[in-house]
């Protein structure tokens, strides 16, 4: 019983790190992000995001299983790095299986703070789009909600 305890208590430790590295590499990235968006027109950033070969799309493997999802205040998605089918669909009234408004949750957050970390479930495209618990990292810039998230 204790061996079954200390193992649990060492993997219990052991994840913890591990999720704030994935945060540590989310929010990272959507810095990347938003650097890339701050230096080049609208229409570049939005392609680098959506678009397959760019270099905020999804690529199962790397980049940690990060993508780069872009809205607007509104609600609209105007970039996706890996469900693009969601590009011009407006999502405000969206809510998570809880109810959780997260889309109007960050527009909100955003406005009054710049940035900062929400949490709800979502699809997980690494995980054969399973509804996981997710936490997304979103910045405000030019108007655009740039996030990231990690599943968890």
């Amino acid at each position: 019983m204790r061996k079954t305890w200390a193992i649990l208590a060492m993997a219990i430790t052991m994840a913890f790190p591990l999720a704030a590295q994935s945060r540590d590499q989310a929010k990272a990235f959507v810095k990347q992000a938003v650097d890339f968006a701050k230096k080049n027109p609208k229409e570049k950033f939005l392609e680098e995001v959506s678009g397959p070969k760019g270099q905020f799309h999804f690529v199962k493997g790397q980049n940690h299983d990060l993508y780069i999802f872009v809205y607007d205040l509104e609600g609209k998605v105007l970039g996706h790095g890996v469900r693009r089918e969601l590009v011009g669909i407006n999502r405000w009234a969206a809510k998570d299986p809880d109810g959780k408004p997260w889309i109007q949750d960050w527009t909100k957050m955003v406005k009054e703070k710049g940035s900062g970390w929400i949490e709800y479930k979502e699809l997980n495209p690494a995980q054969g789009n399973k509804v996981m618990k997710k936490a997304s990292w979103v910045e405000l810039v030019n108007g655009m909600v740039i996030g990231a998230g990690i599943y968890e």
